[in-house]
């Protein structure tokens, strides 16, 4: 079978194939045609997708392959009936993309959707490969912004107090984003509303927050649940007074399919000192921040510098490109049976989500599977409500 990899629309610096999977995809029987310049932006040139054994065409050509791998969703004008698709479809914000894909009869697998719980699935999970990156560079931005030294320094001329750092929220991207706080030498608290996570934070150094009331608000699929606007108020007001005289403050508080809330209102940045940082990693969902100008950086009135940057993995394109492409090259390939080649069955947990009664299953979050042969699969019940 023959895979596209498409060039991704402007602003997105990402590619879902790069040269160094094509000896895995060729081993398991692919031939895969890449549009010229599609790694361009990630720094991976045509040469090496040739001299990787890609083939390096135009967009048609790229298109019409039975299998499409890309970052962004295509336009289902640029797609025909019986294609298979594997992308971040972004299903619960974009329904009427999907509804087009459904009636195009094309089939669409959204690997966003990917049951974080299956231990045979963690090697092709994008949400956590892409969030580690942009955990990671979310510190660096605020360090770059802040105008003072992140660690602690002893010179002649006196000592440097360490920076102090608030990390709200400690899912993938917010213990990534510890970690590399505390590597750079800050002192770092970090907040979640799932009480488990207190091990974790203080496992790479950070600090626990902890709010009255605290219960363990996690779903079966490892996401936060969505929480009550009380206990919403008194995290924000606990947390917004911890961070009121930190230095950066990055925020990760995401809800799946649900447009992000607000950890940080007007009223706490009014609070903040001059020349804090607070570096939004939601911000083209709605953001955290209530003052959040999204793909923007801007300073309040009182001096507090709001980072809006969106897409972060992307400004990290080369390693964000090579996990992406690693995750979807193990997805790919592990639905490639010896005997009978390349197939999708729906006794794939991965693909259709574990059987109702089964621990792991969660409606409309169970797998990628979106939709087959013109039809919303059956068990993805939430999203079949959406439509």
């Amino acid at each position: 079978m023959k895979i596209g990899v498409p060039m991704e629309p402007e602003g997105e610096t990402r590619v879902s194939i790069v040269p160094g999977s094509m000896k895995k995809l060729h081993k398991a029987g692919f031939e895969v045609l890449v549009e010229s310049g599609a790694g361009v932006a990630a720094n991976y040139s045509d040469s090496e997708y040739s001299d990787a054994g890609a083939t390096v065409g135009k967009r048609s050509d790229v298109m019409s392959c039975e299998i499409i791998i890309s970052i962004r969703m295509p336009e289902a004008s640029e797609l025909s009936k019986g294609q298979i698709v594997a992308c971040v479809a972004d299903p619960f914000r974009h329904p009427e993309k999907v509804k087009s894909c459904i009636d195009s009869g094309i089939t669409l697998m959204s690997m966003d959707m990917i049951p974080r719980r299956l231990s045979r699935a963690q090697s092709m999970d994008v949400n956590s490969s892409q969030d580690n990156l942009a955990g990671y560079k979310a510190v660096l931005l605020g360090a770059a912004e802040v105008p003072r030294g992140i660690p602690m320094m002893t010179t002649s001329a006196g000592t440097v107090r360490p920076a102090k750092v608030v990390i709200m929220g400690s899912g993938v991207a917010g213990l990534q984003a510890i970690a590399t706080a505390k590597r750079l030498g800050a002192v770092v608290y970090a907040s979640d509303v799932r009480k488990s996570a207190a091990e974790q934070i203080e496992s790479v150094g950070g600090r626990f927050i902890e709010v009255d009331g605290m219960d363990d608000f996690e779903d079966e699929a490892g996401y936060a649940k969505p929480l009550t606007p009380e206990f919403i108020q008194k995290v924000n007001d606990t947390v917004c007074e911890v961070a009121s005289d930190a230095d950066i403050i990055v925020t990760t508080a995401r809800i799946f399919g649900r447009p992000a809330p607000i950890t940080v209102p007007a009223t706490a940045i009014k609070n903040f000192k001059s020349g804090a940082v607070v570096v939004d990693m939601n911000a083209d969902v709605g953001g955290n921040c209530e003052l959040t100008k999204a793909g923007e950086i801007h300073i309040t009135d009182n001096g507090v510098i709001v980072v809006g940057t969106s897409n972060l993995p992307g400004t990290l394109a080369n390693t964000a490109s090579m996990l992406y492409s690693n995750n979807l090259t193990t997805f790919i390939t592990s639905l490639v049976d010896k005997e009978t080649g390349f197939q999708i069955s729906e006794e794939d947990d991965i693909l259709v989500g574990a059987p109702e009664g089964n621990d792991f299953h969660v409606p409309g979050m169970g797998g990628v599977l979106l939709c087959s042969d013109g039809k919303l699969h059956p068990k993805q019940t939430r999203l079949g409500g959406i439509l």
